[in-house]
């Protein structure tokens, strides 16, 4: 595989590490980073509905290139977002997680401190998150790594796993 058709994406749950990991893998592979759309939709607000996820999920997967990228977050957030906050994932949400196509998911561990912002919902419960994406990302068949430890130890386990995809 090509470096330039790769295809990342980092999920966890909230502050576990997904968007510094993300920044610093763009660099290094010199591929595009997708941000979280759901950071600029919730800029100005705080509430939101369960409409707001769909919109928000459609959105992010517009902002996602054809070609090789980062994804700062995927799907799997919606979904698990989505079932958390309102116990039931819409049909959008489903649709857009079956379709989406990544070579490689980094799934972050919530064993870095927590760091507190006006859009994150759930210090508390970090591990159980932790727990639900693994069950889906496993559910799904889905390629990944999980990232644990400090960054320079996060940042030499996604070498390893990207050499192994870029060299097979």
């Amino acid at each position: 595989m090509e470096k330039a058709a790769l295809r990342i994406a980092f999920t966890g749950p909230e502050s576990s590490g997904k968007t510094t990991l993300a920044a610093w893998l763009s660099s290094f592979l010199e591929l595009p980073i997708v941000e979280e759309y759901a950071r600029t939709y919730l800029a100005d607000q705080i509430e939101y509905k369960p409409e707001d996820l769909d919109f928000m999920a459609k959105k992010q997967v517009e902002w996602w290139p054809n070609h090789g990228l980062i994804a700062d977050t995927e799907m799997h957030v919606f979904q698990i977002w989505s079932q958390v906050k309102y116990a039931e994932v819409s049909p959008v949400i489903s649709k857009l997680l079956h379709a989406q196509q990544f070579n490689h998911y980094f799934l972050c561990a919530p064993d870095i401190p927590w760091e507190a912002d006006p859009l994150r919902e759930n210090p508390l419960n970090r591990e159980m998150l932790f727990g639900l994406y693994r069950e889906q990302l496993e559910k799904y068949g889905r390629s990944y790594s999980i990232l644990t430890g400090n960054l320079e130890n996060r940042q030499e386990l996604i070498k390893v796993s990207i050499s192994e995809l870029l060299n097979p």
